[in-house]
């Protein structure tokens, strides 16, 4: 299995799709490299506020996305941070934004509306969804109703009743409490 995977990605090296690439040798190695990926969230975190995007779409797509979001998000924002990371094969993708350094905290978050449209309406055209494996939650529950008609909507609100008819659910996360 190691050998397949080690040509797929040479050959990949070859033809320019990546860049680099890193395989675990050993198991040290591997929980080493699992590691980096799980606290990618606590050194943003540590760096100051984020714009964080949890996005799925077309895998063929991803390459794309990530090259006309960085392009048009730093354009707008030059000195912004792009930390994109995903799932390798799933089309879900971790694109989150950290403020440029030196940037006050609120100012950054003053942009979250410009930096969510430029993210979230490129997703959208490429055949995406603005929500993967963390679903909405209430901070995108205004963003929604830009890409969701009413129908969609109320769907989802009687899948959600008919499933928790109680509410237990994830209580006021995508819809709010009545």
């Amino acid at each position: 299995m190691l050998a397949e995977v080690t040509d797929a990605f040479q050959e990949a090296m070859r033809d320019a799709l990546i860049g680099d690439v890193v395989i675990a040798g050993t198991l040290t190695q591997a929980q080493a490299l699992w590691a980096m990926r799980e606290n990618i969230s606590e050194a943003q975190k540590r760096e100051g506020v984020s714009i964080k995007h949890d996005v799925s779409m077309p895998i063929p797509r991803i390459a794309e996305f990530i090259a006309r979001a960085n392009e048009a998000l730093t354009t707008t924002f030059p000195e912004i941070r792009i930390v994109c990371f995903g799932h390798i094969g799933d089309g879900n993708l971790h694109y989150n934004l950290s403020k440029p350094r030196g940037q006050g905290n609120e100012a950054f978050i003053a942009a979250t509306h410009q930096v969510n449209r430029v993210s979230t309406d490129l997703v959208t055209a490429l055949g995406g969804s603005i929500s993967a494996e963390h679903g909405i939650g209430q901070l995108k529950r205004e963003e929604i109703l830009r890409y969701k008609s009413p129908v969609e909507m109320e769907m989802m609100r009687a899948v959600k009743s008919a499933l928790d008819p109680q509410r237990l659910m994830n209580p006021g996360k995508l819809f709010a409490r009545k």
